[in-house]
């Protein structure tokens, strides 16, 4: 049986424990509501970038750009999302699980793997997987330029056809207590899904078209990794700032638990000497 010392050692290693949480937890929702400025002001510019380019694609020569041409699927690049610190819930055990099993359900595929955030890079570094490129410290201060130079990396061995389809692996953000794991095709860029009935109006390209998609192709790409990098930080903190606040709560409860604990003890204690104090008064008469 607990000690009464034993007891006030735990409450205060508790209530110790439940301010470092809640303290995360405000870090987090200030981070958060940063994050998700961010990510809400840029979506619409690269979703409606990528349905620009969905429709260019239709209606332009595959063979007129590079990122254009859809090979056959033998090597393909996976760009896997990940944060560098954990306390934040299933936020990367989701991903990872995502990764494998996408990986699992085409078999027939080489994978190679572009992981951005230590906890995939830990995690796949203990698995029978070959890691191309390793990004660290990326979601802490989401980027242009850091989303540029993943992109020109990507794009780089796409032209030398290092692999045949590029897709990613990151957790979109819906609000602050969900996030939802999207598997998205980032090369080559898809053409919009249309009707039968659906009659493409030709484009008139100023002042060319290999001028134009040779500008606007790789800045697209560019755009959505980092549309997926705002994404991936808002659902990190969203997912940390809940994470923290159930820890704080269960602290909480854990914190009422004890001091029940404590008080039926130091009762037991009491009645314990008065039993002895009369037990012993009787023995002297």
């Amino acid at each position: 049986m607990s000690t009464l010392r034993d007891i006030k050692r735990r409450i205060l290693s508790v209530k110790n424990t439940q301010q470092i949480t809640n303290a995360m937890k405000m870090v987090a929702a200030s981070r958060l509501r940063r994050a998700q400025e961010a990510i809400l002001s840029s979506r619409p510019y690269a979703l409606k970038m990528l349905e620009v380019l969905s429709s260019l694609a239709l209606r332009t020569n595959p063979q007129a750009h590079p990122l254009l041409v859809a090979r056959e699927s033998r090597k393909v690049d996976l760009l896997v999302v990940t944060s560098d610190r954990g306390l934040c819930g299933a936020f990367n055990s989701n991903i990872i699980r995502r990764a494998e099993k996408f990986m699992r359900e085409h078999p027939d595929w080489e994978f190679t793997l572009h992981v951005v955030g230590r906890k995939a890079a830990d995690y796949f570094k203990r698995r029978d997987v070959n890691i191309r490129k390793i990004s660290l410290n990326v979601l802490a201060e989401a980027s242009f330029p850091h989303a540029s130079a993943v992109g020109g990396d990507i794009v780089e061995n796409y032209l030398n056809e290092e692999f045949d389809r590029v897709y990613m692996v990151y957790n979109e953000f819906k609000s602050a207590i969900q996030q939802q794991v999207i598997v998205e095709q980032l090369l080559p860029i898809k053409p919009m899904d249309i009707s039968e009935d659906y009659f493409a109006v030709e484009y008139t390209f100023e002042p060319s078209e290999d001028v134009i998609l040779e500008e606007l192709l790789p800045r697209h790409i560019n755009i959505q990794i980092f549309r997926v990098f705002l994404e991936s930080a808002a659902s990190e903190h969203g997912a940390r700032m809940t994470a923290m606040e159930a820890a704080t709560k269960n602290a909480e409860e854990m914190i009422e638990r004890l001091t029940l604990l404590f008080n039926r003890t130091r009762q037991a204690a009491i009645t314990k000497e008065l039993i002895e104090v009369v037990s012993g008064k009787e023995a002297m008469q």
